[in-house]
């Protein structure tokens, strides 16, 4: 499937339970695609989300009946999926420009912004008031993921000062926090049924760090000749990566291994 959005694009994200796909362009807009096999994309909406600064992320919420997106002009906007009409708008919901955004569960969302500061939100909140609030980073959050740890929801981010950070969001504390890599790093997933944490680097390189020892990677992986911005895990053992030059890898972790380029922009 390949579809041509007229622009620039930040950020994907799939419906989850339709076939439908959702993308934030650099102008702004939000679009919004069914797919399915052998058949063309159709595109159902596009909303001028933002309209003075790029759509930095977009991700479905409240079981896929919204979406969210966030923007440098420091707000978050909730779209209807069927009518792409406005749902809310959070104004001035960060003191900096947001660079990241995903949902931790159907109703709660975390956002990152330039200066490394990291906000929880209950999108169930009428006032949609802001649950944690944590900055132990000196630079723009690049990636955000989240695990259950027992009874414990535990948020991992990485940064453009080059650490892997983890919170303990029902305490409300920064549980650990990496050295300096030296390098920005880029994009971080779970893997290993919670024992493996992998991060994208500046520098073309995979950091593995164990889990419950984040103070310095325990493994590193160099891939590419280009920076690592995107992960996603496929399942325990394999991930998939996109690198600057826009390629698009299958990658088995712990045997590390490239196992097959799968795509290329």
């Amino acid at each position: 499937m390949e579809i041509n959005l007229g622009g620039l694009a930040l950020d994907i994200d799939f419906h989850p339970s339709k076939e439908l796909v959702t993308t934030g362009l650099i102008n702004g807009d939000l679009h919004l695609y069914s797919y399915a096999a052998n058949a063309l994309p159709q595109r159902l909406l596009k909303v001028r989300a933002h309209s003075d600064q790029s759509c930095r992320a977009a991700r479905f919420i409240d079981g896929g009946s919204a979406i969210a997106t966030c923007s440098p002009d420091r707000s978050i906007l909730t779209v209807d999926v069927v009518t792409g009409s406005p749902k809310y708008r959070l104004e001035n919901a960060h003191c900096d420009p947001i660079s990241r955004l995903i949902n931790l569960d159907e109703t709660t969302i975390a956002t990152g912004d330039d200066e490394g500061c990291i906000k929880v939100w209950d999108t169930r909140n009428r006032k949609r008031s802001c649950c944690n609030t944590f900055h132990a980073h000196r630079h723009y959050i690049s990636d955000i993921t989240f695990c259950s740890e027992g009874s414990k929801l535990k948020l991992l981010a990485t940064s453009g000062d080059g650490s892997l950070s983890v919170y303990d969001i029902r305490e409300n504390k920064v549980q650990a926090q990496s050295e300096f890599s030296g390098h920005d790093l880029l994009s971080v997933v779970i893997m290993k049924d919670g024992h493996r944490v992998v991060c994208g680097s500046q520098i073309e390189t995979l950091l593995l760090y164990s889990w419950g020892c984040f103070k310095d990677c325990s493994d590193r992986f160099r891939l590419y000749r280009n920076s690592v911005g995107a992960l996603l895990k496929l399942d325990e053992d394999t991930i998939i990566t996109g690198s600057e030059d826009g390629l698009i890898s299958l990658v088995g972790m712990l045997p590390n291994r490239i196992i097959q380029p799968i795509a290329e922009h």
